[in-house]
């Protein structure tokens, strides 16, 4: 969100825009769902929502195909092991098994990366 940005998100979407990432295969209805929650709270505009939908996927954003299979294991493990949801467990669980680093703002699952050692950004 505009009110959001911070140097360290603006360098982050700059090494994507470098570098591409990968992504549980929620995130795309994860973005969609943030936008038009901000849009029903007038935080954006419809215009801004289209466009910044639009501007994601000019980038290298890959989905990962595994999420929904590991979901009932390794995911429901990680989201039980640190009280994640299971939707934050999933990013988490993606980091871990393609050995990526985690990009999150997000305290819990900052703490919960660490406990499994996955490198977080941000």
């Amino acid at each position: 969100m505009p009110d959001e940005a911070t140097p360290a998100s603006k360098k982050l979407l700059d090494k994507i825009r470098q570098s591409g990432a990968k992504v549980p295969s929620l995130w795309r209805l994860e973005v969609a769902n943030s936008m038009n929650t901000a849009l029903r709270r007038k935080r954006i505009t419809q215009s801004f929502r289209d466009d910044t939908l639009a501007d994601l996927l000019l980038l290298d954003i890959r989905i990962d195909p595994e999420t929904d299979k590991t979901a009932w294991s390794d995911t429901l493990v990680l989201a039980d092991r640190h009280g994640l949801t299971l939707y934050d467990a999933a990013y988490l669980e993606l980091a871990l098994r393609e050995k990526l680093p985690l990009a999150t703002l997000d305290a819990k699952l900052i703490t919960a990366a660490a406990a499994e050692s996955v490198t977080v950004v941000l």
